[in-house]
């Protein structure tokens, strides 16, 4: 009766191929015409015999979408056997703020146990796999190192690999996977928002990121994970891959995605990015940095300065005019926001050389540095992160890389 299900899925899953119903639309750079980019869990051929008849974790959010239906509700029609969901920070619904703490729960559709991995634990318990024989994993990264999916992703591993259990990482497009840039972290500040030597954008889906954790054995005791990913069709990473499901509560539009590298560094500081406002992460200000030419109060519970007019700038658009803008992150908002604010304020707290991933930053800033030489700094970590890369790549590369 399953493979019948599963017979009768696949006939409707190639019609909706050829009807192109697609979760993710793929604009290039330099030109407008759409492209089709098909998801590894929009193949399920490939997966599904590998699940059938196992006992299955699945780690997921509302990302995880096929067609508007959830992965979860597909994999439970065909018969797989789903004991458990483990989710990631924002929780399986994605409604949670960043940084708020998730607790297991139960599922109230099908009545799974949802083991929360940002809760008490980030990583999974022998005890939470004891009747797991195979892990999916299918989470819409944004490809930017201190977003927590990839923390999330590179402990489930560790956990599959101490325990025996294979992974199957369902690949998705990464929409900021045009370009490469910030500074390579320097281990010594390894934290959840950072465990790997990668720069800040490092130009791989998350399924090339599994590849290179496990082939650089970054896993404890340099363990490695039985590993497969299900690849993308169609995926060029030249283009800008613009989500159709918001990956997280904060980042609800493409010009949050694309700004996201550069704005979440102000989370270090003194500034606000617009929680607590219908336009996060496209916007940045200060009480006390007057000269912006935007304002904005942020509203809500625990919201940083929240129910102060802040005074900044609306990048919304900078973004809209994106192919005239440079493939890297924009430093020059830090630094004047910095020289403004700091001879009264004390400007960064301690969360900025975690997200930063290495303490220099801060000191370069501090010091007066420009944005060129700061730059300039970061290109010879960043010409050895670019060779370790090209191993693991699954799709072709950039026309030009910068």
């Amino acid at each position: 009766m399953a493979s019948l299900h599963i017979t009768r899925f696949f006939a409707c899953f190639i019609l909706f191929i050829n009807l192109g119903c697609n979760q993710i639309i793929s604009q290039k750079t330099e030109l407008t015409e759409a492209e089709t980019v098909i998801n590894g869990s929009s193949q399920p051929e490939l997966y599904v015999p590998d699940i059938q008849n196992k006992m299955v974790g699945l780690v997921a959010n509302q990302s995880s979408v096929i067609h508007q239906t959830h992965l979860l509700d597909t994999l439970l029609k065909l018969g797989i056997d789903v004991k458990c969901i483990f989710t990631p920070e924002h929780g399986f619904r994605g409604k949670e703020e960043a940084g708020e703490q998730i607790n297991n729960s139960f599922d109230t559709k099908t009545g799974l146990p949802i083991i929360s991995l940002y809760g008490n634990k980030k990583k999974p318990e022998p005890e939470d796999l004891k009747r797991i024989e195979i892990i999916l994993f299918d989470l819409q990264d944004v490809g930017v190192r201190f977003y927590t999916y990839i923390s999330t992703l590179s402990l489930m591993m560790e956990a599959c690999a101490e325990n025996n259990i294979k992974l199957i990482v369902l690949d998705r497009p990464n929409p900021n996977g045009f370009y490469i840039d910030g500074p390579v972290l320097d281990t010594n500040f390894r934290s959840f928002v950072g465990m790997h030597p990668v720069p800040i954008v490092y130009g791989l889906t998350i399924g090339e990121y599994a590849m290179m954790v496990n082939g650089e054995k970054w896993l404890a005791n340099k363990l490695r994970c039985d590993l497969r990913v299900i690849p993308l069709k169609n995926y060029n990473r030249n283009n800008i891959s613009k989500l159709t499901i918001p990956p997280s509560p904060n980042l609800r539009t493409w010009e949050a995605i694309y700004l996201y590298p550069s704005l979440c560094l102000f989370e270090g500081t003194i500034v606000s990015v617009g929680r607590g406002t219908d336009f996060p992460f496209q916007v940045f200000g200060h009480p006390e940095y007057v000269q912006g030419s935007f304002m904005f109060c942020p509203k809500g519970n625990k919201v940083f300065l929240e129910g102060q007019n802040c005074y900044g700038n609306n990048l919304k658009g900078y973004s809209e005019n994106y192919s005239n803008n440079p493939k890297q992150i924009e430093l020059f908002w830090l630094l004047d926001t910095y020289k403004t604010l700091s001879p009264n304020k004390t400007y960064f707290n301690g969360y900025f050389d975690k997200l930063a991933g290495t303490d220099q930053l801060r000191k370069d800033i501090e010091a007066g540095f420009s944005q060129e030489d700061i730059r300039k700094s970061w290109q010879p970590a960043l010409d050895n992160y670019k060779k370790i890369r090209k191993k693991y790549l699954l799709y072709p590369d950039f026309k030009f890389d910068k």
